[in-house]
Formats: C-alpha cells, sequence, structure tokens
C-alpha cells in the first residue's frame, strides 16, 4: 500500500527497495513541550518512519536525519487518545481507539511526537500506527555474519548542477581525506605519516586465514619475517596478535593484542618470535589490560539505567542527580579517562612500548587505544583525523557494532553493550575539556552518534572487514572520503564511485554525510576556532626541542617487561617463560594524581599552578564535577529540550554562557600562561 490516493506529499527521497506501506498526510510533528508542532507528511516504510514537512526546503540528500527513524533503531511505540490511557504498540497488540498522538522512542534517546487533527485523519492515524508496529518486528539488522544486506545500495546521483559541483569541489579541496584502511596505500601512507620507523606493512592476512576478525593488513617490527610472524598467532585469543597502533615522536609505540591463550605452549622458536614482535629492541614493554575498566555488562546495565532516567518524569527533580549517579554512567567515563591519561603520560615520558590487553581486544581495547591517541597526536582531533580514528581502531580493528548496540534481534542480551557510545561520551567530555584543541563539534559528534543506529552505511553494519567483503579478495577501491562530500576519487562509469566499484557491499561510509545532512548542518560539524593541522603530533624525539616530555626516570628494574596496575609499574618474567616473577615494586607511572602532585610542588614557584603539559599532550580532569551528562545527547527526549538536533536550548545557552565566563575568570587569574588552562586542576563547570 502506498498511501492515501491522490494525497500530496513532498517527493519521498526513498532508498534502493525501500516501499511506503502507509502515510499520513496532515500529521504534524510536535516541536517541543508546548502546542508548538510543524505540518507534513508521516510515512512508514520497510525500512523507517519518516515525517517530510511540509514546507521541507529541496535537497539532494536520500535520507532526512531530523526527521526520520530507522525501524531497528525504535525502542517503543505508544499511540494515546484523550478518552483511554496510553497504550504500548507492538506487532502482536491491537488498537481499539483512533490515535490522537503517536510517540516513537528510540534507542538514540530522542522521543518523536506525532499529532494527528479529527479533520479527516482517522484513518489514516490508524492504519500508519499499526504499519509502524507490523513493520518495526518484521525489520531486522541486516549486516550479521556477512549474510548480505538485502540489497541496500546508494542511490546513483544524477547531473549535479554547475553550482552545486564547484561548491563541492571546493569542499574537497578545502578538506582532507578520510581513510578507510582497507587498502594498502592507506596503511602506509598513515605508517609513513606516523614516522614509526622500525615498523613496517604486512599483508600476511590478506585473505583472513591467519585472524578471520582481524583487518586485511597489520603494521608489525620490520625486522620480523611473514614467515616468523605466522608462528605468534595461535598463542593469542582468536588469534589476534599484537600489532602496531601508533607511534609516539618520542620513541614510544601503542601496541593492541588479544589475551594470551591459556593453552599455548609455544616452543623456542616461537618465543624468540614473540620475543621479537613484543619488543624487538625497542625498549621495555609495558603490559596494560582492562581489568580495571567496567566490563561489557557493567556498560549495558549503565546505559539502561541512564536510558530509563533521561525518559519524561523519570525520578524527581531534587533526587535526579541522585539518581544518576546511581546509573554509573559517569563513573565509567571516568575510569575510561584515567586509563587514557595513564596510558598516554607514560608513553609521552618514558621510551617505552604500551600493549593494550583484552581477552578478546575488540571492545575496551578499541576504546582506550582511540582515546590514547585523542590525547596524544593533534591529528587525530582533526575532523578527517578522527575520522580515520574510528576507521582504523573500530571498523578495520573488527568491533562488533551490530552486537554492541544491541540489534541483531536473535542475540543473546548478554552481547549488547554499547562501548561505541561510550567513547563517543568521552571524546565529547574531552572537546568540552578542550574546545580549541578539536576541529569538530558537539553536533558533529551528536550525528556520528546517531548514526550508529542507521542501517543506512557499510560502517556499522559488519563486525569485520571480512564480513564487510563476504570472504572475497582484495578488492581494489578507492579507500577515501572526503569528510562532507562522499567519495573522493573517480571510476569509470561515475564520478564518485569507488576504484572498481564493490561487489561485496555497496552501501556509502557514514563519513558521507551529505548523503543525510545539508550544506548547513554539516558546516556546524566543523570548529572554525579549533585544530585545523592535518599533521602528526609535535617532534620530541629531539631532546633539545622545547616540547620534549620529561623522562620520568629510570625503570625501576633490570627487566624488558613490566605490568601497568593502578598507577603502578610491576616487573614480571616474560610470558611463556618459566620462572618466579619478581616481588611487586611501589613505584607510580605517570597518572592523573601522580602528574597533579609533580605539579603541585613544581609547576610554579609558589607550588599552586597545576603543571603545563607537553605541547601536543591533553590532560583531562576526570575528577566527579569535571565529568558532566551529555545533556544534548541524553537529555532530547524532555518536552523541554526538543527544539532540534542543531538549536540549543536556552538552558544550553545558559550552560555555555557560565562556563565560558568562569573560564575567562580563570585564565585573566592565571596571567599571560594561559596554556595551564587546559590542564587537569584547572577549573571546569
Amino acid at each position: 500500500m502506498s498511501g492515501a490516493p491522490g494525497s500530496r506529499r513532498p517527493a519521498f527521497p526513498g532508498l534502493p527497495g525501500e516501499l511506503v506501506l502507509e502515510e499520513a498526510a496532515g500529521a504534524r510533528q510536535r516541536c517541543g513541550g508546548g502546542d508548538g508542532s510543524v505540518p507534513g507528511t508521516l510515512l512508514c516504510t520497510n525500512r523507517r518512519v519518516a515525517f517530510l514537512p511540509a514546507q521541507a526546503p529541496g535537497s539532494r540528500a536520500f535520507l532526512h536525519g531530523e526527521y526520520d527513524v530507522a525501524l531497528p533503531c525504535i525502542r517503543k511505540l505508544v499511540a494515546a487518545s484523550s478518552f483511554t490511557k496510553p497504550k504500548v504498540l507492538t506487532a502482536a497488540s491491537t488498537l481499539k481507539f483512533i490515535p490522537e498522538e503517536l510517540a516513537v522512542f528510540c534507542r538514540d534517546f530522542r522521543l518523536l511526537r506525532f499529532h494527528f487533527h479529527e479533520n479527516g485523519l482517522a484513518p489514516q492515524a490508524f492504519r500508519v500506527a499499526n504499519a509502524i508496529a507490523q513493520a518495526r518486528e518484521a525489520a531486522a539488522w541486516l549486516g550479521d555474519a556477512g549474510e548480505g544486506h538485502d540489497g541496500w545500495s546508494c542511490p546513483a546521483e544524477g547531473p549535479l548542477e554547475d553550482e552545486e559541483e564547484e561548491e563541492e569541489e571546493e569542499e574537497e579541496e578545502d578538506s582532507a581525506a578520510t581513510l578507510l584502511f582497507e587498502s594498502l596505500h592507506d596503511w602506509e601512507k598513515e605508517l609513513k605519516r606516523l614516522g614509526a620507523a622500525g615498523w613496517r606493512v604486512s599483508a600476511v592476512n590478506e585473505r583472513f586465514d591467519m585472524a578471520p576478525s582481524l583487518p586485511r593488513y597489520l603494521w608489525v617490527p620490520s625486522g620480523l619475517l611473514d614467515h616468523d610472524l605466522k608462528r605468534t598467532f595461535a598463542h593469542f585469543e582468536e588469534r589476534r596478535v599484537p600489532r602496531l597502533c601508533w607511534h609516539h615522536p618520542g620513541g614510544g609505540d601503542l601496541l593492541r593484542a588479544a589475551g594470551f591463550h591459556a593453552a599455548s605452549e609455544p616452543g623456542s622458536e616461537d618465543v624468540r618470535c614473540l620475543e621479537a614482535l613484543l619488543l624487538g629492541g625497542r625498549g621495555p614493554c609495558v603490559l596494560a589490560d582492562t581489568a580495571e575498566l567496567p566490563t561489557l555488562a557493567d556498560i549495558q546495565l549503565a546505559h539502561l539505567k541512564l536510558r530509563a532516567l533521561c525518559l519524561p518524569g523519570a525520578a524527581a527533580e531534587e533526587k535526579w542527580l541522585s539518581a544518576l549517579e546511581g546509573t554509573r554512567w559517569l563513573d565509567h567515563v571516568r575510569a575510561c579517562l584515567r586509563k587514557a591519561v595513564e596510558v598516554a603520560s607514560l608513553l609521552a615520558g618514558r621510551r617505552c612500548s604500551v600493549l593494550l590487553q583484552e581477552p578478546s581486544d575488540r571492545d575496551l581495547n578499541c576504546l582506550v587505544a582511540s582515546l590514547v591517541q585523542l590525547l596524544g597526536d593533534p591529528h587525530a582531533r582533526t575532523l578527517p583525523g578522527f575520522q580515520s580514528l574510528v576507521q582504523r581502531e573500530w571498523v578495520a580493528a573488527g568491533h562488533p557494532f551490530p552486537h554492541r548496540l544491541g540489534l541483531l534481534r536473535r542475540d543473546s542480551p548478554r552481547e549488547e553493550a554499547p562501548v561505541f557510545l561510550l567513547f563517543l561520551d568521552c571524546t565529547w567530555q574531552l572537546v568540552r575539556q578542550f574546545p580549541a584543541a578539536f576541529g569538530f563539534t558537539e553536533a558533529y559528534l551528536l550525528a556520528l552518534h546517531d548514526s550508529s543506529f542507521a542501517p543506512y552505511f557499510s560502517t556499522f553494519l559488519f563486525s569485520c572487514q571480512r564480513q564487510r567483503g563476504h570472504g572475497s579478495p582484495h578488492r581494489p577501491r578507492s579507500q577515501t572520503y572526503t569528510p562532507v562530500s562522499g567519495w573522493r576519487e573517480a571510476a569509470a562509469g561515475g564520478r564518485r564511485a569507488g576504484r572498481g566499484g564493490s561487489a561485496a557491499c555497496t552501501l556509502p561510509a557514514v563519513w558521507a554525510w551529505g548523503l543525510r545532512y545539508s550544506r548547513r548542518h554539516r558546516a556546524r560539524f566543523r570548529n572554525p576556532a579549533g585544530a585545523a593541522g592535518t599533521g602528526g603530533p609535535p617532534d620530541t624525539a629531539n631532546p633539545q626541542t622545547p616540547g620534549r616530555p620529561p623522562d620520568a626516570g629510570p625503570w625501576p628494574a633490570a627487566a624488558n617487561v613490566f605490568v601497568l596496575t593502578k598507577g603502578t609499574l610491576s616487573p614480571q618474567p616474560f610470558p611463556w617463560r618459566s620462572g618466579r616473577p619478581p616481588p611487586r615494586l611501589s613505584r607510580w607511572a605517570p597518572s592523573l594524581e601522580s602528574l597533579g602532585e609533580r605539579g603541585a610542588g613544581g609547576g610554579s614557584p609558589g607550588g599552586n599552578r597545576p603543571p603545563v603539559p607537553p605541547p601536543g599532550l591533553l590532560l583531562p580532569c576526570a575528577a566527579g564535577p569535571s565529568v558532566r551528562l551529555w545533556r544534548r545527547c541524553y537529555l532530547r527526549g524532555l518536552p523541554e529540550a526538543q527544539h532540534g538536533r542543531f538549536a540549543p536550548s536556552p538552558a544550553g545557552l545558559a550552560e555555555e554562557l557560565t562556563l565560558l565566563q568562569d573560564r575567562l575568570s580563570a585564565w585573566q587569574a592565571q596571567g599571560p600562561r594561559t596554556e595551564a588552562a587546559g590542564s587537569p586542576l584547572a577549573p571546569s563547570r
């Protein structure tokens, strides 16, 4: 069914294979807590619920980010009438009244409310409400286990007007490309940018036969041949061996790997290869596990409590803050920030390798590795750099997005844990504390948060590169998107197609923001006063360079392997070698607390000024009041906050004004040394 015959509505830019099941022309979308509303047409398709405003401006975008919600993103559907109590609609329920209002509760914390006037809309309202309930139940996440995407594809763009072509070409020239890390060229290009001497790109996993969940290409020591590298896979869970994530210009290397295989019994030759992989003459190796971080179950429970708390009327106003702390969501944000600061400080202060270890290497390792690079690499804080970071440390590294976001209907609930959303919250905390250090804005993070629930993009549809390519051989396709304009390279058949195309997955990456947001909205993704550089962190390899961080002193013992636990470095024997571990030593690695204490005594003559972090290194404050609730994300479902994703509420503007006034007062009180304002002890509200 395609809606009421003869109904007039704006042209609906549907997806390939998308069918309009029902529509209600003349419906109105509520805009806030009052009686304000926007007239338009409410549509239910086999893919989403969409609202087309009657006065919607013309756009080439085939997705309306502000006015639509994908069916898997709908958490609850409620119909209301003046004559009966609200009813939660499911596929099995029977609607026995004509709804006057329909409330759509979304997984991304949005609350969409649609009102139906009595002027002939009763049949349409009844049909569209039932259609949404049925379609939501029938919808399935389409990227599971390499089963394909049900024919979804990005529609081919028609000829562009000359003016539009010129505008988009200007955008492409002004912005660097986002690396997707599916081609050898991307890995080599990023390794060259990092200046990681002693490392190379290995194609040992190009056919995914060594480790199915790892990417095609890995950064491994130059002195380790692929023949020897193959000996190491069997000694790690899921065969996820240690590989380089990031190189600090001071000489430190950040690695990540899964846990050691419990049944592993390597021979002497295997041990030699493992030592070359973990040590390789690069100095000591520090093992940093995720035992101090929340578990997946902790993250899921906290997110469920937070989502329940952010519903209208969930808690009395006087008890709301205590209820918020009771969710423990902010505690988890603080724990992740503290861990990232410990690792980033260790890499900045010592010449060593830090190996992030997690049993699966697919969840919290993604989060910590990304946060460490945000703290230490200015390039990661630019828009294309951040998108490349997500592609490398999450998408290519094999984070199981469909499972963790809970959009696979047959999955066990225990597999759901929004680790990526926790990372976005941590990133927002950094953007809030260091607004001038980032080239993107809160509006951008909010758009990425919401896009993770939309099954329109290949980025979040699959759990690893192998699923994305359906196990097919490497395809020589373009691996770069411009942050705002989609494909950067042209192909024989179209201006924005990839080189050679993609036979396995024709969905665009989420970074093709022009498919979902207008130019006006995309302009708000960029921070004009933020980071604009695309290079790496400052050159601290030269001891004479002023920005070089002071070395934290000699290592606590003549050992090659250490364990970092709660800021303490403890030597231990090399894994798989027999022998009794040496006694635990009480020695601090750089951390939030130790850096604060060190700065109190030597940061300034008076001892009351926080330490100045090395150039390029951010040291956020993770103390209680400094970690705030992401209000524009989590409180969108409250009626007083519903004024659109990009229009801040008066309360938000007042809060921002107070924050700016406090920061201005702090900077004026500190005099010319304004660089200390972003330190861990800087005032923050």
